[in-house]
Order: structure tokens, then C-alpha cells, then sequence
């Protein structure tokens, strides 16, 4: 049983690091540094919450 924790510990660091790098690379993209000038989206809140919410958007933009 030890060693189902120590896998599940080991991917959710994993997914932490994927996502932080994830994150990273779309704050720094046009497409997002556009879209949070059009939004007047405050540079300051969590960065988190803005990759999610441009994400949630741009998915629903190409699903129509």
C-alpha cells in the first residue's frame, strides 16, 4: 500500500510541475497578454485563475 501513496504523491508533483510550466508558457504567449489587455483584466490577481479562465474561453471559442 505504501507504494500506491508514493506513486500518487509522485504524480501529483508531477501534474504541479507540468501545470506551473504549463502556466508559465501561457502567460507569457501574445494570445493571452492580448486577451487580458482586452479584458482590462487585472495583472495582479492570481495568475492561475487567469490561465483557467483565458483557457475556459479560448476551449469555448473553438468549440463552436
Amino acid at each position: 500500500m505504501t507504494n500506491s501513496t508514493i506513486t500518487t504523491q509522485d504524480g501529483r508533483e508531477q501534474d504541479r510541475a507540468i501545470w506551473f510550466s504549463l502556466r508559465k508558457a501561457i502567460a507569457k504567449s501574445s494570445g493571452f497578454q492580448s486577451w487580458q489587455q482586452e479584458r482590462e483584466v487585472n495583472t495582479n490577481a492570481d495568475l492561475d485563475i487567469q490561465v483557467r479562465r483565458y483557457l475556459e474561453e479560448t476551449l469555448e471559442t473553438l468549440a463552436y
